[in-house]
């Protein structure tokens, strides 16, 4: 099947893939934009799983001062190179998340950076909120899980729905969408965020 000129330039601006893998993206889906779409977000979390052992100790540190100066942000992204760091699109991911990060005020970067204490007292608290509702202990645990996950959504950066584009899924899925475009390591390495009276 011949891909259309105008499909490979929607899809390239839709993903920002280069052209031969938006091409190949196109002739495996049949034309199809959104299984192209899909093909392409499943490669960026291929290249993304195997850049990980990958060391990034390139990057930003930007800040981000909301008007009228009473909350600001400091984010630092790392990534492997200079040269990558010096791209638009590094560049705009990083201030977008220094926004999101103002605006959705995470607690940690990820699941990893919170104590086994703080997700064991949550666990007890949720559990004690169910004890006496006479559900069978299978059931309280999988609404415990549900609701462990809207915890991680509330104080985990990663976990939490992409301010930018929330078609793209979380932040996590913005940075394996990223690395898979630039073709290196890319780590949220850490942030502040510092607010008048908090």
């Amino acid at each position: 099947m011949a891909v259309k000129l105008d499909d490979l330039k929607q899809l390239r601006k839709a993903t920002g893939a280069g052209m031969l893998d938006c091409k190949t993206a196109l002739d495996d889906s049949k034309g199809d934009m959104q299984k192209a779409i899909t093909i392409l977000r499943e490669k960026g979390i291929k290249v993304a799983s195997k850049k990980a052992s990958r060391d990034a100790e390139e990057g930003l540190v930007v800040s981000y001062i909301h008007p009228p100066g009473k909350l600001g942000v400091l984010v630092e992204v790392n990534c492997e190179t200079d040269f990558v760091a010096k791209t638009e699109d590094f560049q705009k991911f990083v201030k977008q998340v220094a926004l999101h990060i103002a605006a959705y005020p995470p607690i940690v970067v990820s699941r990893e950076n919170l104590s086994e204490e703080a997700v064991e007292a949550e666990r007890k608290v949720l559990l004690a909120q169910l004890d006496d509702s006479g559900k069978p202990a299978e059931i309280i645990e999988k609404i415990i899980d549900g609701r462990m996950d809207k915890f991680y959504s509330e104080t985990c950066l990663l976990d939490q729905e992409w301010s930018d584009d929330p078609d793209v899924g979380t932040v996590k899925d913005a940075l394996t969408d990223l690395i898979g475009k630039l073709r290196e390591n890319i780590v949220i390495r850490r942030f502040a965020r510092f607010s008048i009276g908090n």
